[in-house]
């Protein structure tokens, strides 16, 4: 396989790989229970607000209605010209912190443009190494992109980071990197992340409201300091830390909590479960 592009690693697993059956799956997730209860409808506003979401990246069974909440946001504004989307290394392949260098991305709905020349920027800066190998078995990024496309189809360019380094201070200086390699460009990050892993139901709701605190405060180093003291589970603290970075140096002036729910809640089992969270920054 050409490096240069990438085929989805995850689909007929963690979301449906036919162009049909995903579309009813995403719809699903819009009008789950613990989803929003409506399916996206055309913009209502001729500007953009939103500078980020955080948005959880397990099955969509799973995680997917709550992921929902974060997208009938995005719904309501007009299409960014660039997305960012952060998620953690799970592999434990590639470099601290890796962005994709060009070609494109396939997905069941189509293919997404790496944004090249703001990809190769980001390297230039130090920030991130251009890193295929992070992202080729990396599903934290991938899960983002069928419900981007089912928003706004292909009509944006994409620059993927994945995040093994994770630290506030690589966290922050990626995110205000970011705003300055994008200002004056509409431009939109998605934070990929779940909450805490494999806990009891009750835990993961105590633990987890610890982090949406933190979250809410919009001190990105408020969420280092809870799930490190914390000990949670959560799997991508960096990727948030950079979207509030990200966020608060774009003038974003509120943090909004959407929904949070379990795997215990959209499955039913809830002797183990993950959490995830929702998050829009205005």
């Amino acid at each position: 396989m050409n490096l240069r592009d990438r085929r989805p690693q995850v689909s007929n697993s963690f979301y449906e790989g036919k162009v049909e059956s995903l579309s009813k799956q995403i719809e699903w997730c819009f009008l789950h229970q613990v989803g929003p209860g409506k399916l996206p409808s055309k913009p209502t506003s001729s500007s953009r607000s939103i500078t980020a979401i955080v948005s959880p990246h397990a099955g969509y069974v799973y995680s997917g209605p709550i992921a929902a909440h974060g997208y009938l946001e995005l719904s309501k504004e007009p299409v960014p010209e660039i997305i960012v989307v952060i998620g953690p290394n799970h592999t434990g392949m590639g470099a601290g912190v890796s962005v994709w260098g060009g070609g494109e991305w396939e997905l069941p709905f189509g293919k997404i443009q790496i944004d090249r020349v703001m990809a190769k920027s980001l390297a230039c800066s130090g920030i991130a190494e251009v890193d295929e190998t992070a992202h080729l078995y990396e599903h934290s990024i991938e899960v983002q992109l069928p419900f981007l496309q089912y928003l706004y189809g292909s009509n944006f360019k994409l620059i993927p980071i994945c995040m093994m380094l994770q630290d506030a201070g690589t966290s922050i200086e990626l995110g205000l990197g970011l705003a300055e390699m994008l200002k004056g460009k509409s431009a939109l990050v998605v934070a990929s992340t779940d909450f805490s892993h494999y806990v009891p139901y009750a835990m993961a709701y105590k633990k987890d409201a610890m982090v949406s605190e933190a979250i809410l405060s919009m001190d990105p180093l408020k969420v280092g300091k809870v799930v490190r003291e914390e000990r949670i589970t959560m799997c991508g603290p960096g990727p948030v830390m950079a979207a509030m970075a990200f966020s608060v140096e774009r003038g974003a002036k509120s943090f909004r909590k959407l929904c949070y729910a379990t795997s215990g809640d959209t499955s039913g089992d809830k002797d183990a479960v993950v959490g995830y969270g929702s998050f829009c920054f205005f």
